[in-house]
């Protein structure tokens, strides 16, 4: 199974051009079963470098995966002034069967002296019948770029969404309700959890999600597949906007019950096609 992450900054490369198409022809040559994008605008026009015709971000780019499942997970959700919303969220694409999907709003603690917005994580349930439960969950995130508190309680949200899915992999529902709502599928007893974590890895609001809990901890992947080399960066390769120096910004944790399926971690360093770098996960 292989696993695509990506903040594609709406599709906004180094030379300031919104190219949806870019964006799809770099993230093809991975040939990744699960694209995991964050920063997806729907109904954005105002954002720097949008093109006429190309807001509804989710539409061009389900239209540019065929034979993908698109699952988007809105953040900020805002009117438009004309009776229309404006979306800005994470978008999961699969050429897997997609069994469930969770939309999780993470915490958003008021704090007036920063800018902020909502923020999301979006799960996919994938059939993966030769892992653990029958399944795997795949989450997707973007994290608070401007308030590291913020971030913290945003991890430990996340361990707590990762802990109660493992628990309902491990413990099924009652499932004697016949009505189609009620359905019991699998969870999966393995997670991998994947985003822009808007900080360095190792940073300290990331202990949450390492620390023990009632799922299996979670691993950042890198580490297992790459060993005592640093990460990779992947934001501030190319441009100095944001950061003094190259950081890796966008992570993959995997839960331990599935490390040791993890063959490959890599990042394409060369990409200009957003301000991140796309990164890959290889799972056997």
């Amino acid at each position: 199974m292989r696993i695509l992450s990506w903040n594609i900054q709406w599709g906004r490369g180094l030379d300031g051009r919104v190219d949806l198409a870019r964006i799809a022809e770099e993230a093809r040559n991975f040939d990744a079963d699960v694209y995991c994008f964050q920063e997806v605008a729907v109904n954005h026009p105002g954002l720097a470098g949008m093109p006429p015709g190309q807001s509804d971000q989710l539409a061009v780019l389900s239209g540019l995966f065929l034979g993908f499942e698109a699952i988007y997970g809105v953040g900020s959700d805002l009117p438009d002034g004309l009776g229309g919303r404006r979306h800005f969220g994470n978008l999961i694409l699969s050429r897997l069967p997609i069994l469930q999907v969770f939309r999780h709003l993470l915490p958003w603690p008021a704090e007036p002296s920063v800018p902020s917005m909502q923020r999301a994580a979006v799960e996919a349930v994938i059939a993966a019948p030769e892992f653990p439960g029958g399944a795997v969950r795949v989450i997707t995130t973007h994290l608070e770029y401007y308030s590291a508190s913020q971030r913290a309680v945003q991890c430990a949200a996340l361990r707590a969404i990762i802990d109660e899915g493992w628990r309902h992999a491990v413990s099924p529902r009652f499932a004697e309700e016949t009505d189609p709502p009620f359905a019991v599928l699998p969870r999966g007893e393995g997670c991998v959890l994947c985003g822009d974590f808007n900080s360095p890895a190792g940073a300290p609001e990331q202990a949450t999600l390492t620390a023990p809990g009632d799922a299996p901890a979670l691993v950042n992947a890198w580490h297992v597949a790459q060993d005592a080399v640093p990460p990779a960066p992947t934001f501030g390769v190319h441009e100095r906007r944001y950061v003094d120096a190259p950081a890796c910004y966008d992570i993959f944790f995997v839960s331990a019950n599935i490390a040791d399926r993890i063959s490959r971690v890599a990042v394409d360093e060369g990409s200009k096609a957003s301000d991140h770098q796309p990164v890959l996960l290889e799972l056997s």
